[in-house]
C-alpha cells in the first residue's frame, strides 16, 4: 500500500453571481474562462465536489478513496470513528465582489432530520478587505421569531442585523443558527463542517442574467435561526509573531494562526487528528522524511495523522491557519 505524505488537492473553482477577481489577482490562482470566481474549494469531502490529489504517488485519487483506504491513518482513529468515510471539514477561499445573500445554516440535529447531512458551523479569517468593508453576524438586539418575521415581511430585515466593520486579520466564528452575510470587498478563508446546506433569507432582490431571482428558504430558516443577541460577535485575539495564537475551538475544529518570520519544527504526535494548513501570507516548505513540499500563499495542504513531525522551513516568513479536530 502507498504511504501517506503531505497532500495538496486540485482547486475546485466556483462561479458566483457575487464573485470577483481577487482569487486571481491576490491569491494568484488561474480561474481559466470563468467570468468571475466567488469561491474556491481547496479541501472538500462534499459528495458533489470531492477533492482530488494533485501530486505525488497518490495523484488522481479522491479524498473519499483515500479515506476509505487509509481510515484512521489519514484522519486519526477518533475522528474516523466519529465521521466514518466522510471527511469532516471543508476549506474555502471566498471573494465577495458584492454582498452575499443573508443566510443561515442548520445545526447537526436539524440537518440530519431534514437532509441526512451534517450541520454547518464555520469560521472566517479576513485575508484582505477593501476600505469600508463590512459583514453581518447575528442580530443587533434580542429577537423573537415573530419580530424577525415581521421585519422580514415588511422589508426591514437589514435594520435588525448586526453589521461589523472589518479589516484584514479579523476573525468571526459562526455557529450553526447565526444569521450572517459576507459583505462586498472581502477576501476570506473559511473553515467549516462538511455541509453545503444554506437557507437563503434575503438576497437584496437581485436577479440573474435571465432576470430570475434566486430561491429563498424563508420557512426552512425559521427553525434553524438562533434568535439570541450576543455581546460580541467578532473573535477577539492578540496577534503575535513566532508563536501559535489560538483563534477558535469548537467540537468541529480548532484553528490557530501561525505568523512566523523563521523556520519552525511542529510536533503533532499528541493529536489524534489530521492537520490542515491554509497559507494566507508568504510561503514555506514542509520537510518530512527527507522530502520537501512547498506551500505558497493561497494554497492548502493536508497533513495526514501519520505525518506528525514536520519542519516548516521558510526564508521570507509565512502566515498560516492551522486546523485540526480535538
Amino acid at each position: 500500500m502507498s504511504s501517506l505524505y503531505p497532500l495538496k488537492f486540485k482547486t475546485i473553482f466556483k462561479d458566483k453571481i457575487w464573485g470577483g477577481h481577487k482569487i486571481e489577482t491576490y491569491l494568484h490562482k488561474n480561474i481559466g474562462n470563468l467570468p468571475n470566481c466567488g469561491e474556491t474549494w481547496e479541501i472538500s469531502g462534499v459528495k458533489s465536489d470531492v477533492s482530488v490529489v494533485e501530486s505525488g504517488e497518490l495523484k488522481g485519487q479522491s479524498l473519499a478513496e483515500l479515506l476509505e483506504k487509509f481510515q484512521g491513518e489519514l484522519v486519526g482513529e477518533k475522528v474516523y470513528k466519529h465521521f466514518g468515510n466522510i471527511f469532516p471539514l471543508l476549506v474555502k477561499f471566498i471573494d465577495a465582489n458584492d454582498d452575499l445573500s443573508v443566510q443561515v445554516h442548520p445545526n447537526d440535529e436539524l440537518a440530519k432530520k431534514r437532509h441526512n447531512s451534517f450541520g454547518k458551523t464555520e469560521m472566517w479569517y479576513v485575508i484582505e478587505a477593501d476600505p469600508g468593508s463590512s459583514l453581518i453576524a447575528g442580530f443587533n438586539r434580542e429577537m423573537t421569531e415573530k419580530e424577525y418575521v415581521d421585519a422580514l415581511n415588511s422589508g426591514r430585515i437589514m435594520d435588525i442585523l448586526n453589521r461589523e466593520d472589518v479589516k484584514a486579520g479579523d476573525v468571526f466564528f459562526l455557529p450553526a443558527g447565526r444569521v450572517h452575510t459576507i459583505g462586498k470587498g472581502l477576501l476570506i478563508a473559511e473553515i467549516q463542517q462538511t455541509s453545503d446546506i444554506t437557507y437563503r433569507i434575503y438576497d437584496f432582490d437581485r436577479v440573474d442574467d435571465k432576470g430570475n431571482k434566486r430561491e429563498l428558504h424563508t420557512e426552512e430558516a425559521l427553525a434553524a435561526i438562533d434568535y439570541k443577541h450576543y455581546p460580541e460577535y467578532k473573535t477577539l485575539y492578540t496577534p503575535k509573531k513566532n508563536e501559535d495564537v489560538h483563534l477558535v475551538t469548537c467540537p468541529y475544529f480548532t484553528t490557530n494562526v501561525l505568523d512566523f518570520t523563521h523556520s519552525v519544527d511542529k510536533d503533532y504526535s499528541n493529536l489524534d487528528s489530521f492537520v490542515i494548513h491554509v497559507c494566507i501570507e508568504g510561503g514555506y516548505t514542509i520537510k518530512h522524511n527527507d522530502l520537501a513540499y512547498p506551500v505558497k500563499m493561497g494554497e492548502c495542504i493536508l497533513l495526514p495523522k501519520t505525518v506528525d513531525m514536520v519542519e516548516l522551513k521558510t526564508t521570507s516568513g509565512f502566515k498560516i491557519l492551522e486546523s485540526y479536530i480535538e
